[in-house]
């Protein structure tokens, strides 16, 4: 079988089984979700996916008071659980998972997949990339044929910095399963090796296989994030309008406000960033809602809300969610740069990925230690990935270093791949690169 992420390969073959075609990532997407059939939105009952998951829960709940010694729904409820705490960004419901899983596990030890693959999907929550890869493999020797244990590997893998490991698994949901969770996962691998038209045909396929409206605003989520990072800003919220129009979804809302502040409609995104971190409270949405205010003068708002970043990180950590890296990239711009340092390094130690490296680097900067942060650059840049964060750190780096020349050529690159990548940086960049190239 031929791998259609492989590069330099014609688009027919690239994109096997296309003649058979008619769903990012399982941690975002249920690793229970597959095709549904197409509704229409005025004919819709859809109650939306966090009532979905709750009503499912319920069911669980009561079926397992009859039968308590039932394996398969333990494991299908600790599996909700986990989906529900994405939704929510209530880190709460991990510990809920691990009790069910364990249950399952309990009553069927040796070869309980589903229990296995939910157990890989909350490791992957919790960001504890080796044992979701080792759940995963446990989950492989029982269900050798699930393009949904493939899923939580290819999340497994890409964490840990994998990438040929990342790209077969991504290949075998492909084979098993040409889905939205599938496509999506290919999409991700071309936009992180540079392959940008690759991963916008990757998102149109996933599009042509939804079919439930919250897969529908899935795909039109990340076909907008894809148009916001390389500056087209129409494109982005023309997919994250159409989206809205299905499903009230917490990404698509996202969406909206980052083009919003990137059109410097500043209290139209400041209401948009304080409905969205009110309605989920996940680290990104805080910490951007905290630069948003600073941009706009409201320190104090803006201290308040790095203060709520904190606290909601100490949360998910005594939920046993580690997350040093955004966690570094927080403190490095908004706190403490030694802890930054430390936590960075704290996160290389478990894994290698390019986000890593970039805030590796990031932090080495921070502290003043150019000279060991740009090897971590070039590992970050190194798969090809235009990321305008990526190309905007490494110019400051070389900038630090006295490299004048390489400075303004990645703090072109950064602006050029999108003019709005930061609302913190971005005005930093187009200030140093005048200054630049007028030879201050």
């Amino acid at each position: 079988m031929e791998s259609f992420l492989e590069p330099d390969q014609p688009d027919v073959v690239r994109w096997w089984p296309l003649a058979a075609l008619v769903l990012g990532f399982a941690a975002v997407l249920s690793v229970f979700t597959g095709y549904s059939e197409p509704e229409s939105v005025a004919a819709s009952r859809y109650p939306g996916q966090q009532n979905r998951v709750l009503q499912s829960v319920s069911s669980l709940q009561g079926k397992l008071h009859q039968r308590p010694t039932d394996a398969p729904a333990w494991a299908q409820l600790g599996s909700s659980y986990v989906e529900l705490a994405r939704i929510t960004a209530d880190a709460s419901y991990y510990g809920k998972a691990q009790g069910a899983l364990d249950k399952s596990l309990s009553l069927r030890p040796g070869d309980n997949g589903p229990a296995m693959l939910g157990m890989g999907a909350l490791a992957n929550a919790r960001h504890d990339f080796a044992a979701a890869r080792d759940w995963g493999l446990k989950a492989l020797t029982v269900q050798p044929r699930s393009a949904e244990v493939y899923g939580v590997l290819a999340d497994a893998y890409t964490q840990l910095g994998d990438d040929l490991a990342a790209m077969n698994a991504v290949q075998a949901m492909l084979d098993l399963k040409p889905n939205v969770a599938s496509f999506t996962r290919a999409s991700y691998y071309f936009e992180t090796h540079g392959r940008a038209d690759d991963a916008r045909m990757a998102l149109e396929r996933a599009l042509t296989a939804a079919g439930a409206p919250d897969e529908i605003a899935f795909c039109r989520y990340h076909l907008g994030e894809l148009a916001f990072n390389s500056g087209d800003l129409d494109g982005a919220e023309r997919h994250h309008t159409q989206g809205l129009a299905l499903v009230a979804d917490q990404t698509l809302l996202h969406g909206k406000a980052k083009v919003a502040a990137a059109r410097g409609e500043t209290d139209k995104a400041l209401t948009g960033y304080q409905n969205l971190v009110t309605r989920a409270p996940l680290p990104q949405y805080i910490q951007e809602y905290g630069e948003l205010l600073a941009a706009a003068g409201r320190s104090g708002d803006a201290a308040a809300q790095f203060e709520i970043l904190a606290q909601q990180q100490k949360l998910m950590q005594a939920q046993g969610a580690t997350d040093d890296l955004s966690t570094s990239l927080a403190l490095a711009d908004h706190g403490d740069k030694a802890e930054a340092l430390r936590r960075a390094e704290s996160e290389w130690g478990r894994r290698q990925n390019v986000l890593v490296a970039d805030a590796l680097a990031w932090a080495l900067h921070v502290n003043g230690r150019d000279a060991e942060a740009l090897p971590y650059m070039t590992k970050a840049m190194a798969l090809g990935w235009d990321n305008a964060l990526f190309a905007y750190h490494r110019g400051m780096i070389h900038l630090s270093l006295g490299q004048r020349a390489e400075a303004e050529q990645y703090l072109a690159k950064a602006l050029s791949t999108n003019p709005n990548f930061s609302i913190t940086h971005a005005p930093v960049a187009r200030g140093h690169l005048q200054a630049l190239r007028s030879g201050r």
